[in-house]
Order: C-alpha cells, then sequence, then structure tokens
C-alpha cells in the first residue's frame, strides 16, 4: 500500500469519528481498568507463594502494625508518653466506642483482640491507597477482605457454637420465636441465608468494592492530569485543572472512607459476636 494510499484511508477514519471536546481530549487516553488489581509477579512466579506488588504491600502494612504496637507498648509507663500514647489512644479508641459499645465491658475486653486485629489491618491496608509509590488498597482485590471476613465468621460461630451447643445455635439463630408455624418456612430460609452467608459476604464485598472504586476514582483522575497538562498539549490542558480539582477531592474523600471501612468492618464483627452470644434472645 502506498504512502497516499495510507493518508487517504487514515483521514477516512478520522472523519467516521466525532470530532467533539470529548473524542480529542481521549485521544490515546488510557483509562485504570481491573488490570491494576493483577500485577506481575515479583517474586516466586508460579509457585502457590507467588508474591507480586498487592501482597507484598499487604505483608507490609502488615508488618508495619505490628512494629507499630511493639514499639508503643515495649516499656509502657503509667503516663503514657509519644508513641505509647499514640498506641494507646488508638486501642482506647477501639475498646471503647466498638467493643465494649456493643459487647459491654466483660465481653468486650475478651474479643478486644480479634476486633483491634481486624480494625488495625484494615486501616492500615486502605492507607496504602494513599501513601506514595504504594498508591493501591491490597483491600482492592478479594483475598484479604476474604481472610478478614473468615476470622470474623469463624469468631461469631464459634462463640455461639461453644456457649449453645451446634444444634441449638443453628436453631436459634434461623428459628424466630412467637410466628405462625407457616411463616416458618418463609423465614427459616431467610434467616440462615442472613446469618451464615450473607454476614462473611457483605462483610467481604462493602470493603472489597469501596477500596476497588476509590483506587478507580483516584487513578482516573490523576491519569488524566497527567494526560492533559504533559501530554495533550495546546487548549486542552485547561482541563486539567478540573481534573486536579477532582482528584485532590476524591483523596479527601478516600481519607474519609479509609476510617469509615475500618470502623464498620470491626463494628459489624463485635455486632455478628453479640448476635452469637445471645442467639436465643433471637
Amino acid at each position: 500500500m502506498s504512502d497516499r494510499t495510507a493518508d487517504r484511508d487514515a483521514c477516512g477514519r478520522l472523519r467516521e469519528r466525532p470530532l467533539s471536546v470529548t473524542f480529542m481530549a481521549a485521544d490515546e487516553y488510557h483509562p485504570p481498568s481491573l488490570d491494576d488489581f493483577y500485577p506481575p509477579a515479583v517474586l516466586f512466579e508460579g509457585t502457590i507463594f507467588e508474591l507480586d506488588r498487592l501482597m507484598l504491600i499487604r505483608l507490609l502494612m502488615s508488618a508495619l502494625v505490628a512494629v507499630f504496637f511493639i514499639i508503643a507498648m515495649r516499656s509502657p509507663k503509667i503516663v503514657p508518653r509519644g508513641v505509647q500514647n499514640v498506641g494507646e489512644y488508638a486501642l482506647d479508641f477501639v475498646r471503647i466506642n466498638i467493643a465494649e459499645e456493643i459487647l459491654g465491658k466483660e465481653q468486650g475486653k475478651r474479643f478486644l483482640p480479634v476486633i483491634t486485629t481486624i480494625f488495625f489491618i484494615v486501616l492500615a491496608s486502605n492507607i496504602a491507597s494513599i501513601t506514595p509509590f504504594l498508591n493501591i488498597s491490597p483491600n482492592a482485590r478479594i483475598g484479604m477482605p476474604l481472610v478478614l471476613a473468615a476470622l470474623a465468621y469463624i469468631t461469631f460461630n464459634y462463640v455461639g457454637i461453644k456457649k449453645y451447643g451446634f444444634f441449638k445455635y443453628v436453631k436459634s439463630s434461623v428459628v424466630v420465636p412467637g410466628v405462625p408455624l407457616p411463616l416458618h418456612f418463609l423465614l427459616i430460609p431467610i434467616e440462615f441465608l442472613s446469618t451464615f452467608v450473607l454476614r462473611p459476604f457483605t462483610l467481604m464485598v462493602r470493603l472489597m468494592a469501596n477500596m476497588l472504586a476509590g483506587h478507580i476514582l483516584l487513578v482516573l483522575f490523576f491519569s488524566a492530569t497527567q494526560y492533559f497538562f504533559f501530554t495533550s498539549g495546546g487548549f486542552q490542558a485547561i482541563f486539567g485543572v478540573p481534573s486536579i480539582i477532582a482528584g485532590v477531592a476524591m483523596t479527601f474523600f478516600e481519607l474519609l472512607v479509609i476510617g469509615l471501612q475500618a470502623y464498620v468492618f470491626a463494628l459489624l464483627t463485635a455486632v455478628y459476636i453479640d448476635l452469637a452470644l445471645h442467639a436465643d434472645s433471637h
């Protein structure tokens, strides 16, 4: 094919496209996709121990949480100062506002290790989404939320089974007392689905979906900003201004979501434990 023929074909294709500002601004722009959450392996590729960028961030943030509390509580003083003061304030927030608020002082103290572990792991993993050079939350992929939801699921079911026995616990959880017999055929499947399927599923999906959506929006706005300011050139650079404003606003909104998701996950875990402890008072 000659150069002239190729030029005519290219011009024909351009005429078929709508010459709008939106099209011109989007030319050669590549929006974020789910591929961001499946980066290539970094270590142990092809084995069950394969580590990619998200797995390394999970390990890093979990290690940072452990190191922080080891340092904060390594030599506690009666009057806390410095890092110990920050650590105690963080633990007291979970203890008072989540564990004791839902479970009471006795049971709140009993289950505080599980609730605090869930809270701070979720919080630290979410913070990675706005941390420079990390810029993604490992909770945006299903593995981490699945493990945390499984921990909550095993905990509240273990509590109920230990207190009531397996069959009494299941019966107390799914049978609503004081309703006409025909309604049990409707209510028992609903209660079973709600208690033993939807609880862990909603914990898992809520966390993953929020962090996935947040990452995609942040990448969308900031990559668009980079494109408009440094790649597109000309008058299109003006579109970078609203793009960067939206990106900064979304970053602050993501900060709210980061804390809120950790709080909601830990709070619902405490609520499910409390429901298991009082399954006979359905």
